[in-house]
């Protein structure tokens, strides 16, 4: 709940004469007032001080068929998967449309724009060809690419030269011990977060082109962070076809025949997919643990890329991309 002793960024910058716009995730309205009949204050046109928002409420959302609202209101997707629909692309398109409105009709007046886009948080969809770049390239398994992660942190200078990873607890199988003919399925599962991740990535790059398409890109503060919370491990210890299984508690009907079968469909319309806890766990590495066991750092801690560029007078524009 926000306290109506304190402000939103947002609101902040609206008052000191900013246009505010929200695109993407929203998990910031409690629950029950998520309904068509509000109460709205919570919600981003609302009490949260945009004039503006396109996006879905929540955790997440199916990233073919999104649930979306544009301010408090439902709206409908007109395209299909097969027709080339994918929120990722759609909130994008957005957010462009409205900075150039914003700077056709009032050029001189500061921007914010907080664009959060679904990505890379489960589910993980994204167009198959963007998948298919990666394969074969994490099928040496989530133990060597713990060891491959860090060897990249210490040449980039994330983490000091002398740092080692934690052990792998005995709750989380080593990726040898995993049945060979469940391994295609699992490296698929990393294809797909993979590719989603360079999807997203790609958006981002349209609209910073945007931007510079304006010329107003050079006079732009831009804070690129990607992640708000370690790898997360809903995904079981084979990963999931589809994780409302597990919030049903019927994991037993994903059996590694059922899994294998649908290899290909990972990703695509017909999927709603996380992945093995094994790839959780490489993805926070070197620490312990994953999202869901915030004891340890591999449940809190994330080492975002951040790109800026410092404004050449006062009231500088802000987009803010995050992903969780």
């Amino acid at each position: 709940m926000l306290p109506n002793a304190i402000a939103p960024l947002a609101m902040t910058l609206k008052l000191n004469g900013y246009a505010t716009a929200q695109f993407g995730k929203c998990h910031e309205v409690p629950v029950w007032q998520t309904s068509p009949v509000g109460p709205y204050d919570q919600w981003p046109t609302g009490g949260g001080g945009f004039e503006y928002f396109y996006g879905f409420l929540g955790g997440e959302t199916n990233q073919w068929y999104p649930t979306l609202y544009e301010g408090t209101t439902q709206v409908r997707v007109n395209r299909t998967p097969e027709q080339g629909y994918h929120f990722m692309e759609d909130m994008t398109d957005k957010a462009i449309a409205w900075v150039g409105q914003q700077k056709a009709l009032t050029p001189d007046q500061p921007f914010f724009v907080y664009f959060a886009p679904g990505a890379t948080h489960a589910p993980h969809h994204v167009p198959k060809e963007w998948v298919d770049r990666y394969r074969g390239r994490f099928d040496a398994g989530w133990d060597k690419l713990r060891e491959e992660t860090l060897a990249r942190q210490k040449q980039l200078g994330v983490v000091p030269a002398d740092c080692q990873l934690t052990r792998r607890h005995a709750q989380i199988p080593a990726w040898d011990a995993m049945p060979g003919a469940l391994k295609p399925f699992l490296s698929r599962q990393m294809e797909v977060y993979a590719g989603y991740l360079e999807f997203a990535d790609h958006h981002v790059g349209r609209l910073l082109d945007a931007l510079e398409q304006l010329q107003v890109l050079d006079d732009t503060l831009v804070f690129y962070i990607i992640g708000d919370n370690g790898a997360s491990a809903e995904g079981t210890l084979n990963g999931t076809f589809n994780e409302l299984f597990l919030m049903n508690a019927l994991a037993g009907v994903e059996s590694p025949e059922y899994l294998v079968s649908r290899l290909e469909e990972l990703g695509g319309p017909t999927s709603y997919n996380h992945y093995a806890v094994g790839w959780a766990h490489a993805m926070n590495t070197p620490y312990q643990w994953t999202k869901q066991v915030a004891s340890h750092w591999g449940g809190t801690r994330t080492a975002p890329s951040c790109t800026g560029r410092r404004a050449s007078r006062p009231g500088a524009r802000c987009v803010r991309s995050s992903t969780t």
